[in-house]
Formats: structure tokens, C-alpha cells, sequence
């Protein structure tokens, strides 16, 4: 594509409901290293910014050939938001030269991802002429909230009910990647602005590691689901 496509994983140290949740072993590995490995993976990455404040996540993602950007205090908090340690990185390689075209912003949170997901996404924000993308899957579900009159329903109608297939098509955001222009990100102070595109995921991929539950499942699906719905080979080093 002859772009300088670079890909940015935000790692902090800090974790409230999952200490240390970023080294935790999922499918044999710390949770960093899945996402690096899916970089790596990709043919249409150059460079692959663990932004980090934790010296043991920055040495696990060093031996594992990512490049380590140390995060200010400022921006390592529990109320620091993704995008200013992508700012962040960005800020510091322009200062040495080097302008990206275009972000891959992964969420490490979201290890399950098959080998062509992120090129596929690349590719496809430059098919559809998008600006930013993000990664969905398909929700065929029900929905309601509850406001201070009861319960209501967000996406149909209960008085008529529709069969599952009849479904409007509708996504839901899984975290899982993330691609956008670095214009994009200057202008809105936003992973997502412009012409938005969304990149079909399937099912196993909307789980993210957020509590206990979601480890004994995604640490399943890592070493048994995966495999049993097509085989795998993991080139990264980790070992």
C-alpha cells in the first residue's frame, strides 16, 4: 500500500477489578502478548507502540518485538483515556520524524482474533474510502433499560415480537481493533470521526477480559474454542 501504518496498544500497569490484568496467563501467554503477536502477524504494519508504564509489561512486549513508549504519569491513570496515549505516541514519533497515515489501535483486553482480522480491517477501510473503523459483531438480541417509569425496550417492539432472523442489522463494538487516520485523531481528539466504516467480526471475538468470568471464558476459548473452529499455528515467540 506504500503507507506508514503503525500500531498502538495501550497497556497501564494499574487494574482495579483484575490486578496486573495486562501480564495475567490466558491461553498460555500474558494477555499483552496476543495482541503484539496479532501485530506481528499483519503484513501491512511497520511498527508495532506498546505504551506503557509498567516495567515488566514493557520488558515482556520488548522480548516479543514491540517497540516501548513509557507513559507519563499524567496520562497512566484509571481516568486516562486511550486516545491520549495514542496522542502520546504519536507526539513523540513525529518529534524524531517519523508522520503515521494510518493507526491500528488494539485493546489487549480483546485477545481472540484470527490471523487476517487486522489486515482485513485495513483493507477494508481503504475499499470503502472510510476514515476511522472499528471492529462489531452482529447482535440479533433484545434489548432494554430501565428509566425511572420501569423498563422499556431499546430495539423493538414487545408487542411485536419478530423472530431472530427477521433481526434489523445491527452491531455491537467488541474493542477489539480500531483503524483510523492520525488526521482523524488531530482534528476530533477521537479514534473514530470522518466516515466511519465498521469491520464484521465473528462471535468468539466480542469477549474482553473485564472480570473473573470473562478470564475462565476467554482462557477457554483461547485453548479450546479457537482450536476446535480451525487450526491456529501462533508464530509469535513467546514460549
Amino acid at each position: 500500500m506504500g503507507k506508514k501504518i503503525i500500531c498502538v496498544i495501550p497497556a497501564r500497569g494499574g487494574s482495579k477489578r483484575i490486578p496486573n490484568k495486562n501480564l495475567l496467563l490466558l491461553g498460555g501467554k500474558p494477555l499483552i502478548v496476543h495482541s503484539i503477536e496479532h501485530a506481528r502477524q499483519s503484513k501491512l504494519i511497520k511498527r508495532i507502540i506498546v505504551s506503557t508504564d509498567d516495567p515488566e509489561i514493557a520488558r515482556i512486549s520488548k522480548k516479543c518485538g514491540a517497540e516501548v513508549l513509557k507513559r507519563p504519569k499524567r496520562i497512566s491513570g484509571a481516568r486516562a483515556t486511550s486516545e491520549s496515549a495514542i496522542k502520546h505516541v504519536i507526539e513523540r514519533l513525529e518529534s524524531s520524524g517519523y508522520s503515521p497515515d494510518l493507526i491500528v489501535f488494539l485493546q489487549c483486553t480483546s485477545p481472540v482474533r484470527n490471523p487476517n482480522d487486522i489486515d482485513n480491517a485495513i483493507k477494508k477501510l481503504y475499499k470503502d474510502k472510510a476514515d476511522s473503523l472499528f471492529s462489531a459483531c452482529r447482535n440479533d438480541r433484545f434489548f432494554w433499560r430501565r428509566t425511572s417509569d420501569g423498563v422499556e425496550p431499546i430495539n423493538y417492539d414487545y408487542r411485536k415480537r419478530m423472530r431472530d432472523q427477521d433481526h434489523p442489522e445491527e452491531y455491537e463494538e467488541n474493542g477489539s481493533i480500531f483503524v483510523f487516520k492520525t488526521e482523524i485523531l488531530k482534528k476530533y481528539n477521537n479514534r473514530m470521526g470522518g466516515k466511519i466504516e465498521i469491520y464484521k467480526m465473528d462471535y468468539w471475538s466480542s469477549f474482553q477480559v473485564d472480570t473473573i468470568e470473562d478470564v475462565r471464558l476467554i482462557d477457554w476459548i483461547l485453548n479450546r474454542g479457537m482450536k476446535s473452529k480451525q487450526k491456529i499455528v501462533n508464530k509469535g515467540i513467546w514460549s
